[in-house]
């Protein structure tokens, strides 16, 4: 059974107009290369942002001793590694749509793992963030292809589905993270985390030597260089409805990482929670996030996938709003705090992962390109939030929460004015004779 020719889709699905159905290879074809190992593997490669983040941040004061640096340094690792993860995501898309997907993908991970040697050797901080930001530009080099190969091979409700699964078993990585990073700080040395990583890099290299084809076959390349990818990102940020869905993952990216970077200042300081407490809520609501994103790729092809992100929305902004009252009003109760958190993690199960599928297909002739400026922009504002959630300094919430109302409200714009669908082209897919039975969205 195919998901063109027998699924039941929303207007936003990959099959929108006839012009996408023609560019689009039989689904028959395609669905048929993907493979159990190819999905795990790309689940492999989802991981390596949250590993080599969240084992390392519980360590920062060690990091700060041992290095002799201050606490803003050992921050600034951190922000490299964001930055670099956006500029690997924005250059590795486009350089593997012209070389193909799998030999970019195995010089990013042998280049990641050699970054990772070398912050486990770093011998001052500033080799530490310069290594950082390898690590980050590899890791998110891999990371866009890995997403690329599976648009390639995916189409319709099952391409929603693929991503969705991808993003629920891959969140296991921000659950096991934290914990793992406090037991290697527990057991050992801080250093043991980034040989952690290096060895999982050795893992996945193996792992896409054996599982994963060269998905972009030479007849759907693009030429490349700096003006190609300018052309390419010109056509791809042309497209009005994919700009509404990079808003959409964006500006709910940024919402959430407002929550990473100072939910342990709101709970910890503010209310006293222990660390182990909040590292066990920290893994709650990552497990939050992955149970909504499977239900997702459950409601693929049966309920609107643009239905299911308005829930996530609605869902974020109540949270923001709650927060916020709670911030200005009740002094940050933590039984609010803690709800509050819970239901922005699970929202963002519900809005990334659709989201970034959305965007995707409404780009099919560039998928290497348009994840590349998707992953780019959350990356961004994962970076540029970070910081200014934390401004209030650890003793106040309301930057916070101004920010979780702002990222689920323009999440919202993003999807209702910008993505909002468009008659004449559901009408044009529903005569293209696709087989597709489109229903009505918000």
């Amino acid at each position: 059974m195919t998901a063109v020719s027998t699924t039941r889709m929303d207007e936003t699905s990959p099959l929108t107009s006839a012009t996408e159905a023609s560019v689009v290879p039989d689904p028959v074809r395609r669905q048929a290369r993907i493979t159990s190992a190819l999905v795990a593997t790309v689940i492999l490669l989802t991981a390596i942002a949250p590993l080599a983040t969240d084992m390392y941040v519980p360590a920062f004061p060690r990091v700060a001793g041992d290095l002799s640096a201050s606490a803003t340094q050992v921050q600034l690792t951190l922000t490299t590694f964001f930055v670099g993860m956006a500029l690997g995501q924005l250059i590795g898309g486009p350089v593997s749509d012209q070389r193909g997907r799998r030999r970019p993908l195995i010089a990013a991970i042998v280049m990641m793992s050699v970054a990772s040697v070398v912050c486990a050797l770093a011998p001052s901080i500033g080799v530490m963030m310069v290594a950082r930001l390898v690590q980050g530009f590899s890791g998110g080099w891999a990371m866009v292809i890995g997403r690329a190969v599976i648009v390639d091979l995916a189409a319709g409700a099952r391409l929603v589905r693929l991503l969705n699964v991808i993003a629920g078993v891959g969140g296991v990585a921000p659950i096991a993270g934290p914990l793992l990073g406090a037991v290697i700080l527990q057991m050992s040395h801080w250093r043991v985390s980034f040989w952690v990583v290096a060895a999982l890099g050795v893992v996945m290299t193996l792992a896409v030597l054996l599982a994963v084809p060269e998905s972009l076959p030479f007849d759907r390349r693009h030429g490349g260089g700096l003006r190609a990818f300018a052309v390419a990102g010109r056509q791809v940020l042309a497209q009005r409805r994919y700009v509404g869905y990079l808003l959409v993952s964006g500006s709910a990216m940024g919402a959430l990482f407002a929550y990473v970077a100072t939910s342990a200042f709101v709970l910890q300081s503010m209310n006293g929670m222990s660390p182990i407490a909040y590292s066990v809520d920290f893994a709650v609501n990552a497990g939050g996030m992955t149970v909504a994103a499977l239900i997702a790729a459950r409601l693929a092809g049966r309920v609107a996938t643009r239905k299911v992100i308005l829930v996530g929305q609605a869902a974020a902004l109540a949270a923001g709003v709650a927060m916020l009252v709670g911030a200005l009003w009740l002094g940050t109760p933590m039984l609010l705090a803690v709800v509050c958190f819970f239901v922005l993690m699970s929202a963002q199960g519900l809005i990334g992962p659709n989201g970034g599928a959305l965007a995707s297909a409404e780009v099919p002739e560039h998928p290497g390109t348009g994840s590349a400026i998707l992953g780019f922009v959350q990356w961004v504002a994962a970076g540029i939030i970070a910081p200014i959630a934390g401004l209030g300094g650890e003793h106040t919430a309301v930057p916070m929460a101004l920010l979780m109302v702002a990222g689920a409200a323009l999440s919202m714009i993003g999807l209702l004015v910008l993505a909002r669908p468009e008659k004449t082209a559901a009408a044009g897919a529903a005569t293209a004779g696709n087989g597709v039975l489109h229903h009505s969205a918000p």
